[in-house]
């Protein structure tokens, strides 16, 4: 079934997703809100229904968990070997900020384990990707794509990434326990997947996130950290982060240059 994945075919559809959004992102769109109070615009819809229809048409025995699909009862899925997991828009408060900090995401599961994916950053043209013989990359436009790996901070300085959306107390403490440990502490915020991906790159080289989430917000991002030689692990157990679980919410987790 894997093997007839075409990846170049997925980071396209990543970008005809990401095209479907900016068409909407230069309007004056309107908000529609979910049942659970969270934003909805037609980039959303748009992205997914492209999302939808390539991964369908690329491998159509795969099955799809998706922000803006009903979902099926874990009953149905749980048996599930293989299957995508996707946010159309992963920052949809960062879209409607208009601060360009927002992605596509697209994961291949097995097992409960990403281990593929891509998050593409509309505005920019950047994509981020874990491909399947474990293997990480940044590309941005059609330029050649170059290998990324996660990087050890310093003795002296760390470099945390943090939600521009939901920072707390947890994470606040979070920080101040880094300053034990390091002299200089730097702290960006940013929205979206591309917190994970900056730990990825080597950008940074923590991401606590200790308020929730759901798994089509972390899946490709934690698989292209993990094929950077990272890890996203749940907190505090610090075992590794599982997807199409019983309950779609993510625990708290922190994604670290380190593995286990």
């Amino acid at each position: 079934m894997i093997q007839t994945i075409n990846f170049k075919e997925l980071l396209n559809i990543a970008k005809q997703a990401g095209e479907a959004i900016l068409k909407i992102y230069e309007t004056d769109f309107e908000v529609e809100y979910k049942d659970d109070k969270s934003p909805l615009t037609a980039a959303d819809k748009a992205a997914n229904d492209v999302i939808m229809k390539g991964l369908e048409n690329m491998n159509p025995d795969i099955p799809i968990i998706s922000e803006e699909n009903k979902n099926l009862s874990f009953e149905d899925r749980k048996d599930w070997t293989y299957c995508w997991i996707v946010d159309p828009l992963d920052g949809t408060k960062e879209f409607l900020k208009r601060n360009d900090e927002f992605t596509v995401n697209i994961a291949l599961v097995k097992s409960g384990i990403p281990i593929a994916g891509v998050v593409y950053v509309p505005v920019t043209g950047e994509y981020y990707y874990a491909d399947l013989e474990g293997k990480a990359w940044y590309k941005k436009g059609d330029d050649v794509a170059e290998s990324i790996q996660v990087k050890r901070p310093t003795e002296d300085s760390v470099i945390i990434m943090g939600s521009r959306s939901h920072m707390n107390e947890d994470t606040e403490q979070f920080v101040e326990e880094q300053k034990v440990r390091f002299k200089k502490v730097e702290f960006i915020a940013a929205g979206s997947s591309l917190k994970l991906c900056k730990v990825a790159h080597g950008l940074a080289h923590l991401y606590p996130r200790y308020a929730p989430t759901m798994e089509w917000d972390t899946a490709a991002g934690q698989a292209v950290v993990e094929a950077a030689g990272g890890t996203v692990l749940r907190h505090p157990e610090m075992t590794p982060l599982l997807y199409n679980k019983e309950n779609l919410l993510n625990p708290y987790f922190l994604a670290t240059y380190e593995t286990v």
